[in-house]
């Protein structure tokens, strides 16, 4: 009988499509996949160690799957992803209760250790079990990151960048398209860099904008979204596709991580304060109606309190249309790993919640002046339970950004015109317009 297996993801969207690829290995290898851990004979833990908190939330997971198999029909407990590939020798150490450890992307070993070396066969990137019940789907078109930012452990987790090949990334594409996807999620660790190390005789690789374009005519593919793009490497080329190519939303998420022009270069950001700004000075100037995302990390080292109001005063000039704050984590196989952490706890979270409180006056105020336009919404789902639908606009990834609240039934997956009437700080309700064909 075929062994039961619970994937559990933790961390960012790119472990996501790891765990989708693992979850497709192991379908095609005859597994079952299934929903609850007492269900499973065996349990396999992708875990994030990108920070602190991170690295807790994939222990506490590990630790609550060591008790349900103790308790349970479970045999084996397996730990893969970042965490893993981080901190292997102290895993083994500390937790004996795991029966194996796996990296990033180990995706063969890990059909190896419970099928054997013909099931392995079906561990094949690019081959993914989708969530069918979301009408959107990540890409991720690279893997690892040659940026040297000094608070980042990403580099040393998943190495440097390696770019997949266009035909690779249509195919995946097309099958992603065929699912009834209508939405695709362009990720990496920096989007803008894709295509960089694919040099072939002496000439260039492809760049983010010819992806970009080679994707676009996917049929039933309908939004474009681009996510992660570092401020040093945001070319013309790029915002023209964004202008120009009607299926690409005009959104960026843009990390600029800090505004002070000491702690960018501490940071090892490649860029200053002047070119931020003119980026998004350039990028509003050429798209009008652009939505811009950006996380900033606030603590870091030797941040003065003037540093900070520098950045507080440019997040309130800029208004972001959306924006995560991150507290400063002091990671030890980072280059500021050798500084000191001189900014408190305490300090990093009054810092963070200060700029929180600030970025919700923004968005409760840009959401109001939503109140009575007419925006094209794609729904994500409805709740019978209060009969509304909830969806977004162009302006907002999914899960992380703001929502439209539609006071009927829609059917998931459906692109409906919304007249907005009313908003909140991190939502907007409304009426339908009317329908149009998806």
């Amino acid at each position: 009988m075929p062994k039961n297996v619970k994937i559990v993801t933790l961390g960012c969207p790119k472990n996501e499509v790891d765990s989708e690829v693992m979850g497709n290995g192991l379908q095609r290898a005859g597994f079952n996949l299934v929903e609850d851990e007492k269900d499973a004979d065996v349990i396999i833990v992708n875990t994030c160690g990108f920070i602190e908190s991170a690295r807790e939330e994939s222990i506490e997971t590990i630790l609550n799957a060591v008790t349900v198999k103790s308790e349970g029909r479970a045999t084996e407990l397996l730990v893969a992803g970042c965490l893993s590939q981080r901190y292997e020798s102290e895993l083994r150490k500390d937790l004996p209760e795991v029966d194996g450890f796996f990296g990033v992307e180990d995706f063969r070993s890990i059909l190896t250790h419970l099928g054997g070396t013909e099931a392995a066969h079906y561990a094949r990137p690019g081959r993914r079990l989708l969530d069918t019940k979301n009408y959107y789907s990540y890409l991720k078109v690279a893997e690892g990151c040659d940026n040297e930012c000094s608070f980042c452990a990403i580099p040393n987790m998943r190495g440097l960048q390696k770019s997949r090949s266009i035909d690779s990334l249509l195919e995946e594409t097309e099958r992603i398209a065929a699912k009834g996807i209508k939405e695709l999620i362009l990720i990496s660790q920096d989007l803008t860099m894709y295509g960089w190390d694919l040099k072939s005789n002496g000439e260039k690789g492809p760049r983010i904008h010819n992806l970009i374009r080679e994707l676009s005519m996917t049929d039933g593919i309908e939004w474009i979204r681009i996510m992660y793009a570092h401020p040093a490497h945001i070319t013309n080329d790029l915002s023209t596709m964004i202008r120009e190519q009607s299926k690409v939303c005009n959104y960026l998420d843009m990390p600029v991580q800090h505004i002070n022009d000491r702690i960018l270069k501490s940071m090892q950001r490649s860029t200053s304060s002047a070119k931020i700004r003119r980026i998004i000075y350039d990028l509003r100037r050429a798209i009008p109606d652009i939505a811009l995302r950006t996380s900033i990390i606030v603590g870091y080292p030797e941040e003065s309190e003037e540093e900070f109001q520098e950045l507080y005063d440019f997040v309130e000039e800029t208004r972001f249309d959306r924006l995560g704050v991150f507290t400063y984590s002091h990671e030890e196989t980072t280059s500021a790993g050798l500084m000191e952490d001189t900014v408190s706890k305490e300090m990093k979270l009054e810092r963070m919640d200060k700029i929180m409180l600030l970025q919700q006056e923004i968005s409760e105020q840009k959401n109001k002046e939503m109140v009575n336009g007419v925006y094209s919404v794609l729904i994500d789902e409805y709740k019978a339970d209060s009969d509304i639908s909830i969806g977004r606009t162009y302006k907002d990834a999914p899960e992380v950004d703001n929502i439209v609240i539609v006071n009927q039934k829609v059917e998931s997956g459906t692109f409906v015109d919304v007249k907005i009437t009313s908003s909140a700080v991190y939502e907007v309700t409304g009426e339908l317009s009317n329908f149009r064909p998806s």
